[in-house]
């Protein structure tokens, strides 16, 4: 049986976003515009090439409007927002973790997998982290280096930058570039 998928897309102070949903309107899927080749093999590999389709949504779902939300300000918007992954129970746990860290903190790869019961196990938190297929939504942005330095995120660190002072992890810069290792080390001291 093939999955079908539903796609939208979200203009965004940083780029285009790609969501997807399935029949029950659950999200399947977030991923940016420039990032379509990595979406689908992570699709590929939750649900078999060949196992799922993309097709134009015809009318806006409740996730979409949730992002727009989000983007406007409204920093809880997406908390509610069903979400269907089909990584491996490791990384599902991962990922439904992501949701525990608040709009406002960022946590150390450490400190999450400490929050799953696996200290010690940064590493594999980190990789289950990247092959997040929901991003945002489950908030991979919100999670950074023990050191306080923005690491990875497959959307780009400027837009983790742009993610975490957006929700007020990092303040926005008046003008150039500002220490963001340092502010982040501040925000880890106050979460």
């Amino acid at each position: 049986m093939t999955l079908e998928l539903y796609r939208e897309t979200l203009a965004t102070p940083i780029g285009k976003l790609i969501l997807l949903t399935d029949a029950q309107a659950q999200v399947r899927a977030v991923d940016w515009w420039d990032y379509d080749e990595r979406l689908r093999r992570l699709l590929d590999r939750q649900y078999r090439k060949g196992g799922w389709m993309m097709t134009e949504a015809r009318a806006e779902s409740a996730a979409l409007r949730a992002l727009r939300g989000y983007f406007a300000g409204d920093l809880g918007a997406l908390d509610e927002v069903a979400v269907v992954t089909a990584g491996s129970p490791f990384q599902q746990s991962v990922w439904h973790a992501l949701r525990a860290i608040p709009a406002g903190q960022a946590w150390s790869y450490g400190r999450l997998a400490e929050h799953l019961g696996c200290a010690g196990s940064a590493r594999a938190v980190g990789s289950a982290n990247g092959a997040n297929p929901v991003s945002l939504i489950l908030p991979c942005h919100r999670v950074i280096g023990a050191n306080g330095h923005l690491t990875g995120y497959a959307g780009g660190i400027e837009r983790k930058r742009w993610l975490l002072e957006h929700e007020g992890v990092l303040p926005r810069p008046l003008c150039g570039h500002s220490n963001v290792g340092r502010r982040l080390a501040e925000a880890l001291d106050n979460g």
